[in-house]
């Protein structure tokens, strides 16, 4: 065996999916110097064999193969919380470094993972967990570590994003929904992206790196996009705005304000260019100045260069930039506009009580808006209301809600301002 031979580092896929069979596929195109794919794991792994993959690559169905192997490192691309972080503390256990692209196993265990990582001399990397091949993880690991960063906001769910798009063009959401399907960006139980589950686990993540605050998944509040319809972008488009899901977290005094769900962005905002499965993230720091990643963040092949480029990070001798969080309080109160839509069967005084459950709780209306062309057996129409709490807002629309002439649930968006989407 020559030293270059001797010097290369082995790993083992966890999981030869959609991710795992591009990160296979790029490694044996490319044929990166120093490291050498030896095992491939996957369940039922008879089914997955590819003709490409050399022999001299194990296929197995048993992940023992794997944890008791030679690896060096382990690219765990199985996804999910069980088994796959079992999977991954073993292998740091046993002095195995680790590349993974799971957001929620990071958002969860990301802190104790690494430090387990930490005490056994190996790493821990994972890159791929948000923004698929847009660098945002390094780049704020590395690039801007030396900044005090304050705010983050961004588009950090590609699915979304390619539905929200479509429907910007006059698309209806659920046809769009199948086509993502159809063209696997979207699973065939699509809730953690549409429900904004996926987008709230990458939020966590970056929060932990970016503002170094450990902040605890189910703390963020996440808004579906679900109930968006076309006649939303209309009005959007009125107001000179689009509709994208948001995912933001701001430092303000001792807590991170968090939320993630559909917002109106105004169009001049970088958020509103981002179209398909486009992911973009706009960091603020104190020092440098607003910074912004985007690229692709759905798919195979994108989400593979993230781990690549981690797993060669590792083979030739980098280390993660130690960043410590602490824990903190989350807060959804951002004092945003907001715009809420209504569908009634039309009767007078339908304003006046709307305005008068508002007023209830101290909210003013901004401008009421309704397009021409409706019946009034079914009439969408929109109030925009001034910056305000959410929590008053909630109790003012759950008293709307009790109206008779109310034909559909009421829509509450959050309105980005431009200075904070500039």
């Amino acid at each position: 065996m020559s030293d270059a031979q001797a010097a290369k580092m082995k790993v083992a896929i966890l999981g030869f999916g959609t991710v795992g069979s591009s990160v296979a596929r790029i490694l044996f195109d490319s044929q990166p110097a120093g490291v050498e794919l030896t095992h491939i794991f996957n369940r039922n792994v008879a089914r997955k064999r590819v003709d490409w993959v050399p022999s001299s690559v194990q296929w197995t169905e048993n992940v023992e193969d794997v944890l008791s192997s030679h690896a060096d490192i382990v690219l765990e691309l199985a996804g999910g919380l069980d088994p796959a972080g079992e999977w991954v503390r073993r292998a740091l256990e046993a002095g195995k470094s680790v590349v993974t692209a799971n957001k929620k196993l990071i958002a969860e265990h990301g802190i104790a993972l690494d430090k387990l990582a930490r005490s056994k001399a190996c790493h821990l990397f994972y890159g791929a967990a948000v923004a698929g091949g847009v660098p945002v993880i390094p780049g704020l690991q590395q690039g801007l570590a030396g900044d005090r960063i304050t705010r983050i906001e961004g588009i950090l769910n590609g699915t979304c994003n390619f539905i929200l798009s479509k429907m910007e063009d006059g698309a209806e959401f659920a046809p769009v929904l199948k086509e993502a399907q159809a063209l696997g960006y979207a699973e065939a139980d699509p809730t953690e992206d549409v429900a904004g589950f996926d987008a709230r686990a990458k939020l966590v993540i970056l929060s932990r790196i970016a503002l170094r605050a450990d902040v605890t998944v189910g703390d963020v509040p996440a808004k579906s996009i679900t109930e968006i319809a076309a006649i939303d972008f209309a009005y959007a488009r009125e107001m000179g705005c689009t509709i994208r899901q948001i995912s933001r977290a701001e430092l303000r005094n001792d807590e991170v304000l968090a939320t993630v769900g559909p917002m109106l962005v105004p169009q001049a905002s970088p958020l509103a260019w981002s179209h398909g499965t486009e992911n973009m993230v706009l960091v603020g720091g104190a020092y440098g100045g607003d910074v912004v990643f985007s690229g692709h963040g759905a798919g195979g092949n994108p989400t593979a260069v993230a781990v690549i480029s981690d797993l060669l990070a590792i083979a030739h001798g980098s280390c993660a930039v130690g960043l410590p969080s602490r824990k903190i309080g989350v807060s959804g109160d951002f004092l945003l506009r907001h715009y809420i839509r209504f569908v009634v069967k039309d009767r007078p005084g339908i304003i006046a009580q709307i305005a008068g459950a508002l007023a209830e709780q101290e909210i003013n209306i901004h401008a009421i808006l309704q397009k021409p062309g409706h019946t009034k057996e079914n009439l969408p129409f929109v109030v925009i209301v001034e910056p305000c709490p959410p929590g008053p807002l909630k109790k003012a629309l759950e008293k709307i809600a009790k109206l008779d002439c109310l034909l559909e649930p009421t829509l509450d968006l959050q309105i980005l301002e431009p200075e904070n989407g500039a």
